[in-house]
């Protein structure tokens, strides 16, 4: 018989989702108490992680702080670098060279004076909007980093976040969890699900370790959702017929000058039949494609790739991975809540995965009851948040496909009618006749802000055609706010170090302390 109160949580699974996951609830509980609720995490030894999620976002930097895990470690351990966004390239059509960035940093706050409306009317003149709008496109363009070596860990002049080794961050992670934290690790197959006479999670039987009981269970089991959907059978919502790609082959590419620059912002480049990530650690390029094999075969996909890297990919192995996207029907159900892979992936477009991870693991903190009792209130709570941040993730994804010009039959097919979901739909429409605002996006838990929108339409040449423009009047303030951004720009460029400079500083001094 279970007691009323909750004093144990298991963990199933490691890999990013489930250590990150660990190391929050451990904190969260100070787990080193033995008195608190104590974490345990089993993972087998095995089954390799998946491995190529090597982008975040900038929420990552309050959560490893809230940690304790040393920035210049964590970026050492990791062969970590500063991401400030994301270069789509190609995206708007496949006839001519063409580029945005969607960033992390605005000069001024959108929702207190929005300059998209001024930016559509000509107030910037010719620059693109991201550049008319924030210093960090041509920061990034250039390769220089988002800080110096004088700022403190965890603060930018402009606001960032880390692009980094997915199986160094996990052992990282691990280390920490066990040694500072309380985790406590079972190295360990699970071979077998117990449940209670009410359908409740009650242990799970392991290969070496025997049976491992729990008052509470965190699925962190991959695709496979060893727990939520196989013990607990709950259902799984496909997505394949709103986004596309199903598959993505990657290759790590060596740096070939270990000295050379380092890209300041993951690269997007659209393909054929998807598109390519590019993403540079301090020690080499972590290159993939994303791509739906109803439009294109594997061998082709994988020669994308290579032609994409070049000389570079001979003698390189290529890595194919299959894609389940979709969310189960509940995230969180009884005594269970699954987290990463085994509740929702995706496409990694735009790196909201780990970002995903992150949220969860908070609300669980958060939110775990202290009864059993209360397990029915929480799991609502729960399962309505996260099912309003999948979809409204889902929604932003598509947009980058729904507003791209490519004429290939992947980029048609995307364009469909019966591929695009009504909430979508119904905002575009909205946003043809009223400019992006922050009434839009009510919800405090809204995963991509305004700001993100607004670099992704305007970017992407989206132009409202049926607003009235004479609420708009203050063109003066205006444009002496874009000279501002400008001159800001200038600034930064004067005074931000390399990105590979200011990075072989911090891994051999870390930062200053005072």
């Amino acid at each position: 018989m279970h007691s009323d109160t909750i004093n144990s949580v298991l963990v199933v699974g490691g890999g990013t989702a489930g250590w990150l996951t660990a190391a929050k609830l451990a904190k969260s509980f100070n787990s080193l108490d033995g008195n608190s609720i104590q974490v345990c995490l089993i993972e087998s030894p095995d089954i390799p992680t998946i491995g190529v999620g090597e982008g975040t976002w900038p929420t990552m930097r309050a959560t490893l702080a809230s940690l304790g895990i040393d920035e210049a470690e964590f970026l050492r351990t990791c062969h970590g670098t500063f991401k400030q966004g994301t270069k789509f390239i190609n995206w708007q059509s496949d006839s001519r060279p063409n580029q945005y960035h969607h960033l992390f940093t605005s000069i001024f706050d959108p929702t207190q004076f929005n300059l998209a409306p001024y930016w559509l009317q000509g107030d910037a003149g010719d620059l693109p909007y991201a550049q008319a709008v924030s210093a960090q496109a041509r920061i990034a363009e250039l390769g220089l980093a988002p800080k110096k070596i004088t700022s403190k860990a965890y603060e930018g002049i402009q606001n960032y976040a880390y692009h980094l080794d997915a199986g160094k961050f996990a052992e990282l992670l691990k280390s920490h969890a066990i040694d500072k934290l309380g985790v406590k690790f079972i190295a360990a197959n699970v071979t077998d699900v117990s449940l209670d006479a009410e359908g409740c999670i009650e242990a799970v039987v392991t290969d070496t370790w025997g049976t491992v009981a729990a008052d509470f269970f965190v699925d962190c089991s991959g695709f496979r959702s060893l727990l939520l959907g196989e013990a607990l059978g709950v259902g799984f919502t496909s997505i394949a017929d709103t986004l596309l790609t199903d598959h993505a082959v990657t290759i790590q590419v060596p740096y070939p000058d270990a000295a050379g620059p380092i890209n300041a912002c993951t690269h997007s480049t659209a393909q054929e039949a998807g598109w390519i990530w590019d993403i540079g650690l301090s020690n080499r390029r972590g290159v993939g494609y994303v791509y739906s094999s109803r439009h294109q075969s594997h061998e082709d996909a994988e020669r994308t790739l290579r032609d994409y890297i070049g000389d570079a990919a001979a003698g390189l192995t290529a890595r194919k991975l299959k894609i389940d996207l979709g969310y189960r029907n509940k995230f969180w159900h009884k005594n269970c809540v699954a987290i990463g892979l085994s509740a929702a992936f995706v496409e990694p477009l735009e790196a909201s995965a780990i970002f995903l991870i992150e949220a969860a693991g908070n609300m669980l903190a958060d939110q775990l009851p202290s009864l059993r009792q209360g397990l029915i209130h929480a799991e609502k709570k729960f399962n309505a948040s996260f099912h309003f941040r999948w979809q409204k993730t889902v929604d932003f994804i598509k947009m980058h496909y729904l507003l791209s010009g490519r004429s290939e039959a992947f980029w048609l097919d995307n364009r469909e009618a019966s591929s695009i979901p009504a909430s979508l739909a119904q905002t575009l429409a909205s946003w043809q006749q009223q400019i992006v605002s922050a009434y839009d996006f009510p919800h405090v838990y809204e995963p991509f802000p305004m700001e993100s929108y607004q670099y992704v339409l305007y970017g992407m040449g989206f132009k409202p055609e049926q607003v009235n423009w004479q609420r708009y009047p203050r063109h003066a303030e205006a444009m002496a706010q874009f000279e501002k951004v400008q001159q800001v720009t200038e600034y930064l460029i004067k005074e931000l170090p390399q990105q590979r400079d200011l990075l072989d500083r911090i891994y051999q001094y870390g930062f200053s302390t005072i």
